[in-house]
């Protein structure tokens, strides 16, 4: 199965032994949000709206994958 084809892009840091498995944690898109949601917060009023846009980013980001 293609990661890609997982919710959320699939782990941003998958496990090396089995790639059938089942992995927790952080998904691709969060890391990509929480990589970008630095620049957000100094440009946006509230923690709420810089979340949102981090999330809009990391959405193209994973969309621009396909």
């Amino acid at each position: 199965m293609d990661p890609r084809d997982l919710p959320g892009g699939g782990p941003a840091f998958p496990p090396m032994h089995d790639p059938d498995t089942h992995a927790s944690g952080m998904t691709l898109r969060d890391y990509f949000a929480a990589k970008v949601i630095p620049e957000f917060l100094e440009l946006c009023g509230s923690y709420a709206t810089a979340a949102k846009e981090a999330y809009a980013v990391a959405d193209a980001m994973l969309a621009a994958r396909e």
